[in-house]
């Protein structure tokens, strides 16, 4: 069974921890850590610090919520090649919420949270604030749920008119951007994907997922007009909440990531 996950949270950089040296868990990942999952000593736990690096070690002493942990092995795990990056239309209830879960699961690497036209939710001032912090959160839980090393960043929300300047841009640079739409006819496993780049910037995969109401035609329009492709996942429509974790599934098997350990190893 593989150990779990904790963020490191500030304190000593990961980056200067070397095999047999000590780190010291403590704040909110210590807490959770020694108090709610009661982590004693000689018990295996991870400590990432999203951006690659994993601690594999294990617990010395537990007091409360700090933990003295014996590092066994520091694994730097590889950036992606290409970046997935999720478009998630706001919804109502947790949908979008969930969607971005189970995106970050499935191995998705930033997510964007978009202000689409038939988005019934409206983030604004004070509640803009709140509801990305929430999306933070959802990442942060479903990275340590995933056991991944890299933590995806999630931006501010986005308008259908700087979405489409973000497309237009992804396209110059040699990425992609898929927006998934029920009544497109090319089914997103044969669409051509970005190329790793060979020592230039890496290429940027968009996949575009709208509201419950779906994407409207000038919406269509205007994303088309600067690049993006429409692609339908299969003869079946899914919820919002469902469409954007299929599709990254399916475009991390093609770029070939689920054929490799998380540290690059077949």
């Amino acid at each position: 069974m593989s150990a779990p996950v904790f963020l490191a949270d500030g304190g000593t950089p990961l980056t200067q921890v070397g095999p047999g040296g000590t780190y010291v868990l403590e704040g909110a990942e210590g807490r959770h850590a020694g108090v709610v999952q009661r982590k004693r000593a000689g018990e295996r736990v991870d400590v990432v610090d999203g951006a690659g690096v994993r601690l594999l070690c294990r617990v010395a002493a537990a007091d409360g919520g700090v933990l003295r942990l014996d590092v066994d092995e520091v694994v730097h795990e590889p950036a992606p090649d290409v970046v997935v990056t999720l478009v998630q239309a706001l919804a109502k209830g947790d949908r979008d919420e969930l969607a971005v879960e189970a995106a970050v699961e499935t191995g998705v690497d930033a997510v964007v949270p978009w202000q689409a036209e038939r988005s019934v939710v409206v983030w604004r001032g004070d509640r803009a604030a709140r509801s990305r912090a929430r999306w933070v959160a959802t990442v942060r839980a479903a990275v340590k749920q995933a056991r991944r090393a890299w933590l995806p960043p999630v931006a501010e929300a986005c308008t259908t008119k700087q979405l489409a300047v973000r497309v237009r841009e992804v396209v110059a640079a040699g990425g992609a951007v898929l927006v998934l739409h029920e009544e497109a006819t090319t089914a997103v496993g044969s669409v051509p994907l970005p190329v790793p780049a060979a020592g230039g910037p890496t290429p940027e995969l968009l996949v575009v997922v709208g509201p419950e109401g779906g994407i409207s035609e000038a919406e269509v329009t205007a994303l088309s007009d600067a690049g993006a492709v429409l692609v339908r996942l299969g003869p079946h429509v899914l919820r919002t909440s469902t469409a954007g974790p299929v599709a990254v599934a399916l475009l991390s098997e093609r770029l070939g990531r689920w054929a490799v350990a998380p540290d690059g190893r077949a």
